[in-house]
């Protein structure tokens, strides 16, 4: 079937329909990965955003169980240049085709994807829609340019937990065991279980993988939980998690962390909840032109002077020149000098941008994940 993706600006792409039929509305982005579209599609920091893989053939190896970074898909639309109709892969229990039918992702292929991407790199990322069928492009470029922008978006409210829970008891119910033999041995555990109280703002099950494998009993709550529900459990530390759309607008998640910076429990944020703490100790975020979204991106880890090859989703960062005195800068993106660490000097505070439960090193910033068990066994 016929399929189209319009762009704010006028440009259109036709291609062919390779998920379900329909139409899907978003900011488009572009993801420089080249494999691991289960968890890109599955990952709650894309809602509400198109994705272009650059990488020329998606889909090759299927899906699989355990490959999931949620319950369902989050991202609006998928974009290809070519899907590949097989599945070779002895884990994989379905094609992509099919899970994108099932989970009703509209998603396009047989378009030039390098092409889309330079548009998008020279003038940033734009609002779009994916249709099928006979449309009308410019039509479709109309409806583009009435979509919502990102900026000034609470999008963590669509894809928080709706109460509370335990990482271990989810994890279980949801087989998740089955998988746990394909993730990295971490490089030490804690001598003792630790709680962990975890922010949600739209946690990938990655992150609480790896904690719990580090030896931490996850304590998941909502994004819009009272500072005082986490600091109840008598946690020894506390997590804030990745998630979707624009810090600035998350008030009350800001209000929150920031009562838990004076309670001076050690935490640690990754993605969004990075940007959060930066907000939280008094600095500002700014939306980037094209974003970081892939898994190859190098960061400089300012005290030791080594370059991670780190796996990166998100499309705003903190404005260094806003920090207080008592916070510096860790580390640093070295496409574009971006901020993708920062520590507090008095009080046992970290957050990192990138995602170190990735492991695209593989082992580069899992180091990121001891620090935190020193802090918490310190404490």
């Amino acid at each position: 079937m016929n399929a189209i993706l319009a762009l704010e600006d006028g440009t259109w792409f036709r291609g062919v329909a390779a998920g379900a039929h329909g139409e899907a509305q978003g900011e488009v982005v572009f993801n420089t990965s080249m494999t691991g579209y289960q968890e890109v599609l599955t990952d709650p920091s894309y809602a509400g955003q198109i994705v272009t893989m650059t990488a020329p053939q998606i889909g090759n190896y299927g899906v699989a169980p355990g490959d999931d970074e949620s319950q369902t898909p989050h991202v609006a639309g998928f974009v290809m240049r070519e899907a590949s109709p097989r599945a070779s892969n002895w884990r994989a229990d379905g094609t992509l085709h099919d899970y994108l039918v099932r989970h009703h992702i509209v998603a396009i292929a047989d378009l030039d994807t390098r092409a889309l991407t330079r548009v998008l790199r020279s003038a940033g990322v734009m609002r779009g829609v994916i249709a099928t069928g006979q449309v009308d492009p410019e039509q479709l470029v109309a409806k583009a340019r009435a979509i919502p922008r990102m900026e000034g978006a609470d999008l963590v409210s669509g894809v928080t937990c709706d109460s509370a829970f335990e990482w271990r008891d989810r994890a279980s119910a949801s087989g998740e065991a089955d998988s746990v033999a394909f993730g990295i041995s971490p490089g030490r555990r804690a001598s003792a279980r630790l709680r962990v109280a975890a922010y949600d703002f739209g946690v990938k099950w990655n992150i609480l993988r790896r904690l719990d494998a580090h030896g931490c009993d996850v304590h998941v709550f909502p994004a819009s939980a009272p500072a005082s529900d986490l600091l109840a459990i008598k946690p020894h530390g506390i997590f804030l998690s990745n998630g979707p759309g624009d810090p600035a607008a998350l008030d009350y998640a800001v209000s929150n962390v920031r009562d838990l910076v004076g309670a001076g429990v050690p935490m640690f944020g990754i993605c969004l909840g990075h940007q959060i703490l930066g907000l939280a100790v008094g600095g500002e975020t700014f939306k980037l032109k094209f974003g970081h979204r892939g898994a190859n991106h190098p960061v400089k880890n300012l005290s030791s002077g080594k370059v991670e090859i780190t796996s990166q989703n998100h499309g705003f960062a903190v404005n260094p020149e806003t920090l207080p005195g008592d916070v510096e800068v860790t580390h640093l993106n070295l496409y574009d000098g971006t901020v993708e660490g920062f520590r507090h000097t008095t009080k046992p505070i970290s957050s990192v941008q990138y995602h170190p439960e990735a492991s695209p090193g593989p082992h580069d910033a899992d180091y990121l994940f001891q620090q935190f068990l020193a802090a918490m066994e310190k404490s």
